[in-house]
């Protein structure tokens, strides 16, 4: 973090903006005290693209039916929901 009064700020501009570019954060007072602060804008996530995943992504023909005796043994006394004791 780096401090400066506003004369400073502005004989120094391209400076601070430099240092800003590399994260730094500028705080600028006056009289010693903070009035303002240059930081670097955070980047700002890409858009989700609708059916960009196309063909990425395989769901079985059967995802949907129901679960087997076995399978919904497992699932509700197996070892995913123990028992309390």
């Amino acid at each position: 973090m780096i401090i400066v009064n506003i004369h400073e700020a502005k004989t120094n501009l391209s400076k601070l903006l430099q240092e800003v570019m590399h994260g730094q954060e500028v705080i600028i007072a006056k009289a010693g005290v903070p009035i303002a602060v240059i930081k670097p804008i955070e980047a700002k996530k890409p858009k989700r693209i609708f059916g960009s995943m196309k063909g990425e992504i395989w769901v079985s023909d059967n995802f949907d039916d129901p679960l087997s005796d076995e399978d919904l043994d497992l699932w509700y006394n197996g070892d995913i929901f123990p028992k309390e004791k």
